[in-house]
């Protein structure tokens, strides 16, 4: 039987979707080495220019703020020139920022080092956005999936980062750079090559091509049947859920490097720990996205936060054991990548298709301000009741999503 116009046009489609998740799959592996970096140093560099452990965390505080700041920018200048355009940005603002850390370091500025991580937070918010440029093209039946190939690819890069910091520190005296700060060099070459990357191989731009889709689909025919009503009730869920997972993993996260070196723990040790916590956060996430497909959003959050919960008790329990405080951070990242996978797949599929750009650049907003909090707060708790009563003041993030979960799941699950 011979193609239709109807059957070579999916197929055009279905071959632009798979190449679209190679080139996202792939600016994630260089975006990763570059947050890998700075999450690692971040909150030692600011506590070594600062003076003050107290301050540590305004590092990660300062990359979510900018994060958050840039989240609906970037997300509109999506919907207006497409993701390609929005992502490069993203990244090339970062560059920016990363050549003000080595300043600031170099002159012992503290509040310049704060503005620096906030232009990096501009890389981070290009790297959420991704996540939601996988499911631009994707079906329902692949939605979870193809979010969660594009989260995945983020392991190699991001695992590779925090363990790029004795190396880097190496090449950095070569060049006669400030301590601590040798291996943002590796980050400068990973968002070059994503800059690159984003610019030459986004094509089709799958924001751009969705529209165009949408626009030749005539509403009465079966493709236009389909298409799901708006529910906001459970989009605010979805970004509540998002939200109170991620402040909990960046808390707990930002403070555990200076933990870790209180007790004696070598900077490879340290290193190590954030990338098994990172390698948590998305090695797994194919397997929630799989399970969010199948068994269904809402379950697949609800399987997050007993993961979280999980976490903030083994850290509440065993501060004091580096083994445990390393199990914890991989629950933590764990719970972070079922939450996340699953909410930013039932975000899309709960907004209509004209609002999903501007609710999805809400989302990154609100879990960039929430992290950014938890940032904070958690330098200000670990100096007040340390490690073990930060993490049991996060339980009350997860108690509150679960309270979400029940009041949701029905309305959730009908959709």
């Amino acid at each position: 039987m011979p193609e239709g116009p109807a059957t070579t046009a999916a197929s055009v489609v279905a071959a632009a979707r798979v190449r679209i998740l190679w080139v996202l799959s792939l600016g994630q592996v260089l975006g990763g080495v570059a947050f890998g970096a700075t999450i690692a140093l971040g909150a030692v560099l600011a506590a070594d220019i600062s003076g003050d452990d107290a301050l540590s965390g305004l590092a990660a505080a300062a990359v979510t703020l900018g994060a958050a700041a840039l989240a609906i920018p970037l997300a509109a200048l999506a919907r207006r020139r497409g993701r390609r355009i929005s992502l490069t940005s993203g990244m090339g603002i970062a560059l920016v920022g990363v050549a003000l850390v080595i300043a600031a370091a170099s002159t012992r500025m503290f509040p310049l080092l704060l503005v620096a991580f906030a232009l990096i937070g501009a890389g981070q918010a290009a790297n959420l956005q991704s996540r939601f440029a996988a499911t631009d093209l994707a079906t329902d039946r692949t939605r979870g999936r193809d979010l969660s190939i594009v989260v995945w690819a983020t392991t190699v890069g991001a695992v590779l980062g925090p363990n790029l910091v004795g190396p880097g520190e190496g090449i950095g005296a070569v060049f006669g750079m400030p301590p601590l700060t040798g291996p943002y060099v590796f980050t400068i070459v990973a968002q070059l090559l994503a800059i690159g990357l984003y610019l030459l191989a986004l094509r089709p731009d799958p924001l751009m091509l969705a529209d165009r889709l949408r626009a030749d689909t005539p509403a009465d025919s079966a493709a236009g049947a389909v298409m799901r009503p708006d529910r906001p009730g459970v989009a605010r869920f979805a970004i509540f859920a998002i939200a109170a997972s991620h402040g909990v993993m960046v808390a707990v996260m930002a403070m555990t490097p200076v933990h870790l070196q209180h007790h004696g723990a070598a900077l490879t040790v340290i290193g190590l720990t954030i990338s098994l916590h990172i390698a948590g956060m998305y090695a797994l996430s194919p397997v929630f996205g799989i399970l969010a497909d199948r068994l269904g959003r809402v379950p697949t959050v609800a399987i997050g936060q007993a993961l979280l919960l999980a976490s903030l008790l083994t850290a509440w329990l065993w501060a004091e054991a580096q083994a445990a405080v390393t199990v914890s951070l991989v629950l933590l990242g764990l719970g972070w990548s079922a939450a996340t996978v699953a909410g930013s797949a039932l975000l899309t599929e709960a907004t209509a298709e004209q609002l999903r750009t501007r609710r999805q650049g809400r989302s990154d907003l609100t879990m960039n301000l929430v992290g950014a909090g938890g940032a904070i707060s958690a330098g200000v708790v670990l100096g007040w009741i340390g490690y073990s009563g930060l993490a049991l003041v996060s339980i009350l993030a997860v108690a509150a999503v679960v309270v979400g979960l029940v009041v949701v799941w029905r309305p959730a699950s009908r959709g």
